[in-house]
């Protein structure tokens, strides 16, 4: 079978490939926008309309009310309603054109949008350079699309949706059936360990306590991390959120942003680490090996 031209392009330039891992990252980050805002309220919805028929409650929102959802109501702006056009929508350019303004009537936009239009297609094109065209890639892609999304819901609400991150852990299991990042058993192992070493440390601490010092989407945060990359990545990636935790707290504290006492979500670091140990884990292993005299 002849490889399509397209394909034949992007094996041949890879600048072209490079070029194309960017625009589709900025057109994932601006979709990833709308999951971040919409998703919490979407559940949050959908928790209300589940206790008002439990305990039917007449106050239950009426069925003729549209329904949150990642596609309606259109985009609008939230101070004065202005629905979003086509042309006001194009990552990063349409922030810069319209000097970080609405349109209609001149409200700020909050410069959080093109960052993580930004953020994104830099994660992009760093997963397409690290796997390049292999079957890892759109892999890799979906996991870091969707690491992006878990780890600022977690930061705006401290919440960590079973609707994206029990996904994960499936498709994770898949994958290892065809060794795409690891074997069927370091994956099933990975997410077995994954969940049952931050839920013991769940259970220690809060014995030790009486307090709760994470969620449980941290616990299926790591499973995904053990069912995609098996269960010998998980030391790495518990040392790296820890450690990149306690680097950021300690600043976020001493320049007055985190005041102590006060909740600090565990999932971002945690996302941040296994985003990492994706790309780089086997090198940061071997660097490790060779710098300790065991390579």
């Amino acid at each position: 079978m002849s490889t399509p031209i397209w394909l034949e392009l992007l094996q041949t330039n890879p600048w072209l490939l490079y070029t194309s891992a960017v625009l589709l990252g900025l057109i994932l980050g601006s979709f990833l926008n709308v999951v971040i805002l919409r998703l919490p309220h979407m559940l949050e919805e959908g928790w209300k309309r589940d206790c008002a028929e439990l305990s039917d409650d007449e106050a239950m929102p009426a069925e003729s009310a549209p329904r949150l959802t990642l596609s309606s109501p259109p985009s609008t702006c939230p101070a004065c309603g202005h629905r979003i056009r086509a042309h006001e929508n194009i990552p990063i350019l349409s922030y810069l054109l319209l000097r970080g303004r609405c349109s209609a009537c001149g409200v700020a936009i909050s410069v959080r949008y093109p960052i993580i239009e930004g953020f994104t297609a830099l994660l992009t094109l760093l997963v397409v350079m690290q796997f390049g065209l292999t079957w890892q890639t759109p892999a890799a892609l979906l996991l870091t699309w969707t690491l992006i999304a878990l780890a600022l819901i977690d930061f705006d609400t401290q919440l960590l949706p079973d609707s994206l991150t029990l996904p994960l852990v499936w498709l994770g299991l898949i994958l290892s059936l065809f060794g795409l990042f690891t074997d069927a058993e370091s994956a099933i192992i990975g997410a077995v360990a994954g969940y049952l070493s931050l839920w013991t440390v769940f259970q220690l601490f809060r014995l030790a306590t009486g307090k709760e010092g994470m969620g449980y989407g941290d616990f299926k945060l790591l499973a995904v991390f053990g069912a995609w990359l098996g269960w010998s990545f998980l030391p790495q990636i518990i040392l790296l959120s820890a450690l990149t935790g306690a680097v950021l707290g300690v600043l976020l504290m001493v320049t007055g942003r985190h005041q102590r006492g006060t909740p600090m979500p565990f999932g971002p670091f945690l996302a941040a680490a296994g985003w990492i140990s994706l790309v780089w884990g086997q090198a940061i292993n071997d660097a490790y090996l060779r710098l300790s005299g065991l390579g």
